[in-house]
């Protein structure tokens, strides 16, 4: 039996975080959600999986999305973009920290200045390079993945250059 998140050493609570009060797997959910498919990559550990998917491309590796059959059909005309956006379902990411403190960072953040895999919702947004789509197969190939193996996918859109990036967006230096 696995432990409790909040029991786990690779998910210790450190100086300056906060709990939420009541963990959010507790609630009753709001919307309904179902899992497309499944990513497969070579990172079965969270201490070796890529923090983001600029680490991801440098580490190499691959990955691949398979669909279940009932939604294999929705990849008709994907090959044809050389992007995409995947949302993804961090389910072995705790859920109740509002305040984190990254462990490269001198201060914590609330969880939605971050895009660390904690989260009430642990949704994760990844925008890959497609390599090959089979429809029949009901398969992608990626370039890379921040994902660790048998992560749930929620969903798979088209990245548009022409409406997707933000060349003016900015960071304030140290954050």
């Amino acid at each position: 039996m696995a432990l409790p998140f909040n029991d786990r050493p690779e998910f210790e609570v450190r100086e300056g975080e906060v709990r939420l009060e009541v963990d959010p797997t507790s609630l009753t959910p709001d919307a309904g959600l179902v899992f497309i498919g499944r990513v497969s990559s070579p990172w079965t550990e969270r201490s070796q999986c890529p923090k983001n998917m600029r680490e991801a491309r440098e580490k190499g590796g691959g990955a691949r999305i398979t669909l279940d059959p009932a939604y294999r059909d929705g990849l008709r005309g994907l090959g044809q973009c050389s992007h995409a956006i995947l949302l993804s379902w961090f389910n072995r990411s705790p859920r109740d920290l509002i305040v984190q403190k990254p462990r490269h960072a001198e201060a914590a953040k609330g969880t939605f200045a971050l895009r660390s895999p904690v989260r009430p919702n642990p949704v994760g947004v990844h925008v890959v390079r497609l390599l090959a789509v089979n429809e029949q197969a009901g398969t992608v190939e990626l370039e890379a993945i921040d994902l660790l193996d048998g992560t749930p996918l929620i969903d798979i859109k088209p990245y548009f250059a022409s409406t997707d990036s933000v060349p003016d967006a900015t960071r304030q230096a140290g954050t």
